[in-house]
């Protein structure tokens, strides 16, 4: 059963793991000295174990740089710290921005505060909750710089980092607050409704020849857990029947020995973090990729000068290593015990690599095809608008499947257009011609909630 993998959001580039998700960049777990080192080359575990660690702490922390564009040219800090302090507007209280999509990392939040908001003493319905969260730098993603002497409180600029879109929490504490889930994406996130926040959108609306209202109609169109990371490039904020142009977000995780990272194919897992960074996150690096000097593919990309981004001092190459290194350490995890019928599921995974075919393209046990695993929209049994934006403007990806489980919310394929898995399956079955029963439909659906 195929569905594809999309771009990085706004932000986008990429990913990571359900194993650490306990585990702070600052509170690394020691190294167990009774794990026996092979002899020859410890060079090569300390750099592994280096590069996990510094990997981690890029992916939930490092905003590239990119607080001089959400602060500094679209005020979005603004919004949110409101005119009682130092901003326009209402302000953003904890409640609306858990609305939002935004999650906070319980085990940041200083015991104190954590403490006076379990027994109420702080209100969620303050703006002024928000920025002690920011200040505790718990916000999944969100980074806020305070640099007022005389004011604690003051946010004077705001940052992302890729924790935004493709991190949520465990929801222990409360819905939106708990532990992290690196690599999970968040399909609750309304990240162009945060975007729309901001007091000052022109930066971003003018590269792409409208005004700002209709920026506005094309963000507020995404809805929770989508993003469109070619807006930007092409200009494309609808597609032809009207809907959006975002796609949903997509898994961080399990991208050991995947070969190409979006939904169409457009680069590898480097490839397209230093897109992101440098062209979603707006952090401040080197990006190379002639393929967006095309004025007729691209016009908002080459007006931007995609193409060949220079930044000095380059604030992403030195980290894009410890990134990918960190990515690819990431499995995918694994459904809970008692979310899937067992023997149904066996039952489906033979189906699974023999009559519903699914393996053809799908192959154990990276369920995603070895090599090039790039297909036309004829194969895929669907329109070609999405695999029209890449550069190839041809191809949709395989996308992994271990770990389904985790994206149900917002629906399969890159735009979600299947609300289940069941219609997934129906899809091929048409396409295949496959006379599955209803049995063995339900059968591959149970499999799939295994992986």
């Amino acid at each position: 059963m195929k569905r594809l993998t999309i771009p990085l959001c706004a932000v986008a580039a990429i990913g990571l793991s359900f194993a650490c998700r306990h585990i702070t960049p600052e509170k690394s777990a020691p190294r167990n000295p009774a794990v026996k080192k092979i002899p020859g080359r410890p060079d090569i575990e300390e750099n592994a174990d280096r590069l996990i660690d510094e990997g981690r702490q890029v992916f939930r922390h490092d905003t590239f740089g990119s607080q001089d564009y959400w602060g500094g040219k679209l005020r979005l800090h603004e919004a949110i710290s409101g005119a009682k302090r130092h901003g326009v507007g209402p302000g953003l209280t904890p409640h609306q921005a858990l609305a939002l999509g935004l999650k906070v990392d319980s085990d940041a939040v200083p015991k104190v505060l954590m403490q006076v908001i379990r027994g109420g003493s702080v209100s969620l319905d303050e703006e002024k909750t928000t920025l002690e969260l920011l200040k505790a730098d718990s916000v999944v993603g969100v980074k806020g710089f305070f640099d007022d002497p005389k004011d604690r409180l003051h946010l004077t600029s705001i940052g992302i980092t890729c924790a935004i879109c493709h991190s949520t929490v465990d929801d222990s504490f409360m819905k939106g607050i708990g532990q992290r889930l690196d690599g999970w994406p968040n399909r609750d996130l309304d990240i162009g409704a945060i975007v729309a926040l901001a007091p000052e959108l022109t930066p971003m609306a003018a590269p792409l020849g409208i005004d700002v209202e209709t920026l506005k109609k094309v963000l507020k169109s995404w809805g929770p857990g989508k993003y469109d990371a070619e807006v930007n490039q092409d200009g494309k904020g609808f597609r032809p029947d009207g809907r959006s142009a975002a796609t949903v977000l997509p898994a961080a995780f399990g991208l050991a020995g995947v070969n190409l990272h979006t939904y169409s194919g457009w680069g590898s897992v480097t490839h397209w973090n230093a897109y992101v960074a440098n062209t979603q996150m707006h952090g401040k690096g080197t990006f190379f990729d002639p393929r967006l000097n095309d004025p007729a593919q691209f016009p908002a990309a080459v007006k931007q000068g995609h193409h060949n981004i220079r930044n000095n001092p380059d604030l992403v190459t030195s980290k894009l290593a410890a990134l990918h290194f960190y990515q690819l350490a990431i499995p995918a995890p694994k459904p809970k015990a008692g979310t899937f019928d067992a023997p149904a599921a066996e039952r489906g995974r033979l189906l699974f690599e023999g009559k519903a075919q699914c393996a053809r393209c799908h192959v154990p046990p990276l369920f995603t095809e070895p090599g090039w695993p790039m297909h036309t929209a004829d194969e895929m049994g669907i329109d070609d608008f999405h695999a029209s934006r890449s550069p190839d403007k041809k191809f949709y990806r395989t996308t992994p499947l271990r770990g389904l489980f985790v994206r149900e919310k917002g629906g399969f394929y890159h735009d979600g257009r299947f609300a289940d898995l069941g219609a997934v399956i129906a899809h091929y079955e048409r396409l295949l011609r496959l006379q599955l029963t209803p049995q063995e439909k339900a059968d591959l659906v149970q499999y799939l909630k295994s992986l």
